[in-house]
């Protein structure tokens, strides 16, 4: 585990894997950190991929807070501030929700360093209204300063109750990374999803890319996820039968088959 020191703030990521490996790069969802692809480390390891994954900021080590609003924009920078710090070249980006949104941004910020996209669980811009939809839990949120308000219904959002029932102790893992999220860096993330919109820069993404969603994910619908494979050349689309919104969690083996498929045919 390391720390890019950027001056106003460190990003903690991990690299693993062969040298001479093709670099997979992951972005996790809001209130998590990287230890939420545990389950898709050992098979592309197996295969000879280098992985890599960053811990986006006010998340898990990249804790150092900055002052106002975040943008998707500069999240995106952020990740591929470590890339380039790491002299990797260019890597298959994976993110989910949240890391899907700035995964578009790094597609169309940053061609040279993208190979490959495969965007889980996520949507080319805010819906109409989104901030007033959120405002009362990032009050919540704010008063407390703490997550554990939203914590329960987070979880009932990214994972079926039989999830809890088969893993209690993955769940209590991902129970706990959320309730040790900090306040502030959970609500500058949000403030950064209630206010993007990709559609008139997402025709911009030159790379492969899957859009894959679990198809019971309330929080990306099937029209959102079709949306964002219309603006993007060559896009194709993906569903992971039975998955809500964590789905590479909760069911990785069908999560672990789609991605190495992708991955593999774009080598």
């Amino acid at each position: 585990m390391s720390l890019l020191n950027l001056g106003s703030r460190n990003l903690y990521f991990d690299l693993v894997g062969p040298d001479d490996g093709q670099v997979v790069c992951f972005g996790h969802s809001l209130a998590c950190d990287s230890g939420m692809w545990a389950e898709q480390m050992p098979v592309l390891l197996a295969a000879g991929y280098r992985v890599l994954r960053v811990d986006m900021r006010g998340h898990g080590g990249s804790n150092t807070l900055l002052p106002g609003e975040y943008k998707m924009e500069d999240i995106a920078d952020d990740t591929a501030a470590v890339i380039a710090a790491l002299g990797v070249g260019k890597v298959h980006y994976i993110g989910l929700s949240i890391g899907g949104m700035y995964g578009q941004a790094l597609g169309f910020r940053h061609v040279d360093k993208v190979r490959s996209l495969m965007l889980c669980d996520t949507r080319p811009a805010a819906p109409p209204r989104e901030a007033e939809r959120r405002a009362p839990v990032l009050a919540a949120v704010r008063k407390a300063k703490s997550l554990a308000p939203m914590a329960n219904d987070a979880m009932e959002r990214w994972f079926t109750p039989n999830f809890k029932q088969r893993r209690p102790k993955r769940w209590k893992e991902i129970h706990d990374t959320l309730l040790g999220t900090s306040a502030d860096g959970y609500i500058g993330c949000a403030i950064a999803i209630q206010n993007f919109n990709f559609i008139a820069e997402d025709p911009g993404i030159k790379a492969p890319t899957l859009v894959a969603r679990g198809s019971d994910d309330k929080g990306a619908t099937p029209e959102q996820s079709q949306a964002l494979v219309k603006l993007i050349a060559n896009a194709k689309y993906g569903e992971i039968p039975g998955g809500r919104h964590v789905c590479n969690v909760e069911l990785p083996d069908v999560f672990n088959r789609m991605m190495m498929e992708w991955l593999n045919a774009n080598r």
